[in-house]
């Protein structure tokens, strides 16, 4: 058996003293990923990346796909992975493109060669005037500040029309909002009615697709806002709408994950392509596991 070592957050660990709410996630993925690993002569072992005393050299490779905390410390994070890859280490997916993809300016890219994104302002000390500024851009009454390096829509803000009307002054337009470069963009109705798509490849073939809902009076659709997910067949249009997503890449990852939101148009834009550490909703896709593990086994034996 190759080991291959699998990134994860250090609360993941199922020993840790202080482990996730969410951690029940991390369990159900490792084992599908370990069944559909075993058939090619893989095994999997999780390592926490903060991990000072880790070992990297033993390992055949390493997966990036677990480590769900880098969002505070990503310069640390990619200082080991930039130190793995300098051990020979084979790392997936590959140092280059997590740090391409760790900040979200990286959907500029993406749009500049034709694919339809959600439109975005990018402050890098975002205060009440950009905003208001954002309303005026997209001619919209509601929009969603974000940070520019996170996920889990954490720190996450939502403003209204009504936020940023009266007699608020100068001082408190100009007051920061967020403590870390923000992208703001107008609020997509369809994300509270339809639901977001999670489209999941691996080496660029298709896995499955979810749709992620949010609770009644919500639009954050992840599990710790009360958010569900449901599996479900794609249509023609919207499969092919992500996978264009992939075939404009410089490079083919070993695993993505397209999420999409449809527009006014009737046609899907990018929310977000992760290629650094999504849930790859493997109970929704089982065979993703087995998909990934002869695909990475390919990779080696290259």
């Amino acid at each position: 058996m190759t080991e291959i070592a699998l990134l994860i957050a250090a609360n993941l660990a199922s020993e840790a003293p202080d482990r996730r709410a969410d951690a029940h996630l991390f369990d159900v993925q490792l084992e599908i990923l370990r069944r559909g690993f075993a058939p090619h002569g893989l095994s999997l072992t999780p390592v926490a990346w903060s991990d000072p005393g880790a070992d990297w050299r033993r390992f055949g490779a390493v997966m990036v796909n677990t480590a769900w905390d880098y969002q505070d410390r990503h310069e640390d994070f990619l200082s080991v992975l930039d130190r793995i890859a300098g051990m020979g280490v084979p790392v997936f997916n590959d140092p280059k493109t997590v740090r391409w993809n760790i900040r979200k300016t990286y959907l500029r890219e993406i749009e500049s060669k034709g694919i339809a994104v959600i439109p975005t302002l990018w402050p890098e000390a975002p205060t009440m005037a950009d905003v208001a500024e954002a309303m005026r851009v997209f001619g919209a009454d509601d929009v969603v500040l974000k940070r520019q390096v996170g996920g889990g829509a954490r720190a996450q803000m939502r403003y209204s029309r009504g936020d940023v009307l009266g007699d608020m002054g100068a001082s408190i337009m100009a007051t920061p909002v967020m403590d870390r470069p923000g992208m703001i963009q107008p609020f997509v109705p369809a994300i509270a009615s339809e639901g977001e798509f999670s489209f999941l490849f691996v080496d660029g073939e298709f896995s499955h697709v979810v749709l992620k809902r949010p609770k009644s009076g919500d639009y954050r659709i992840q599990e710790a806002y009360g958010g569900k997910s449901m599996t479900i067949e794609a249509a023609a249009a919207d499969r092919a709408a992500a996978q264009a997503v992939l075939d404009v890449l410089d490079a083919m990852p070993l695993y993505a994950r397209v999420d999409m939101v449809r527009g006014a148009n009737g046609g899907l834009m990018l929310m977000e392509l992760e290629v650094l550490e999504p849930y790859l909703f493997p109970e929704d896709g089982p065979q993703i596991g087995a998909m990934l593990g002869k695909a990475l086994a390919r990779r080696l034996a290259t």
